[in-house]
This record gives structure tokens, sequence and C-alpha cells, in this order.
């Protein structure tokens, strides 16, 4: 599910993704009962920067600081809580739109690797009733499938200086599982913790 200009939606409707984003499911309430249905979808949220979306990027913005902070305000920090990766993406130039789907790798090898990721977290989840990094418990990925401890100083200084919470912390090392599994390695290692911690902070740092 992809929400474009996501800031542009209210920020109470866009709150109430974070139910389903959470549990996978979503409840509906009404005088006469409730009702669960399952709600596991991949969330694509895109935004501009600031209200005016200028093509040049930050060298011709016409917002304040104060309109620039609004904007973002509108995506709330429990919301932003539980994406996992956020990626900054600056203004195309000239010499990168010439030269756009030069340097792609065809679908079909990219595919192929994403399949061989799936087999192997498919593997190490066997007979747990789980398919794929993101179904796996926080418990479960702290006590069973945790990364050695010298691969996880910079997420868990991250979490002492309160940069991350527990719930990111969990995200994190569902991320660093699947580049492992991307990578080909049997367990995430400092370089697949600081990537998805990276991929995860980028946003907040900028």
């Amino acid at each position: 599910m992809l929400l474009d200009e996501a800031p542009e939606f209210p920020r109470a409707v866009l709150d109430t993704l974070r139910q389903p984003l959470e549990r996978g499911s979503v409840t509906i309430s009404r005088a006469s009962g409730a009702a669960t249905f399952p709600c596991r979808a991949q969330l694509v949220l895109a935004a501009n920067p600031c209200p005016c979306a200028s093509a040049a990027g930050d060298a011709a913005c016409t917002c304040s600081p104060l309109e620039r902070r609004r904007y973002q305000a509108r995506l709330s920090g429990p919301l932003l809580d539980r994406i996992d990766l956020r990626v900054d993406l600056p203004a195309v130039t000239r010499a990168a739109w010439l030269e756009a789907g030069t340097a792609l790798e065809p679908t079909a090898v990219v595919a192929g690797r994403v399949a061989q990721a799936r087999a192997a977290a498919a593997a190490r989840l066997s007979g747990t009733g789980l398919q794929v990094n993101s179904q796996v418990p926080g418990r479960l990925l702290r006590e069973r499938w945790s990364p050695p401890r010298s691969a996880l100083r910079l997420v868990e200084r991250a979490l002492e200086r309160g940069a991350l919470s527990v719930r990111g912390y969990d995200r994190v090392l569902r991320v660093a599982w699947t580049l492992s599994d991307l990578a080909g390695r049997t367990v995430p290692g400092p370089g697949e913790v600081a990537e998805a911690l990276g991929l995860r902070l980028q946003r907040a740092a900028s």
C-alpha cells in the first residue's frame, strides 16, 4: 500500500495505521460488537521535505523553518516508530536523469536473490509457524535469534541514549536478519546491524 504525499493526510487518519502495522490486524468496533480482520500489508509512505516541494530541493525552497517542521510533524513519532526503513532521496541531477536505468540490475537477478533470502529465513524459522523475518516476535529475536553482542554495540548505544525505542530495537534486528539473508550470511554481523540502524535513523537525523 502506497500513500503518496503522506503529510497531506490528516494526522489522525495516519495514526489509525498504527494498530494494523503493529499487530497485523485491524479491529472495527460498533455498538453491536467488534470484528477483527487480518491486515498484513507492506506500507510505503512517500513525502516531500516541505509543502512547496521544490524540484530543485532545498536550494530553491520557499518554506520557513516553522512551515517545514509543522509539515514533517504530521507524521507522528509513534507512526514513524513502526516504519522499518527511512530513505532520503536528493533532488535528481541532470546527469543522473540521463543515466537512469543504465546501471540497474535485471529484475530476474534481484528476484532470484530475494527468493534465496526468503528461503534462508524460512529454513531458520522452520517449526515455528513463521515464514519471514517480519513475523518474528521481539522476544524471540532477542532470546533465540539475537546477533552476537559484538554486533549489537551501535544499536544498544542508540537505545541507551533514547534515539531508539524497544520497538525500534526489534525492528532493527529484523532488518539486520533480512540484510544478512540477502548477503548469504548465517547471522548478522556489525555491518548488517549498522546498516539496518542507519536506515532507521536516517530521516530522524536529516
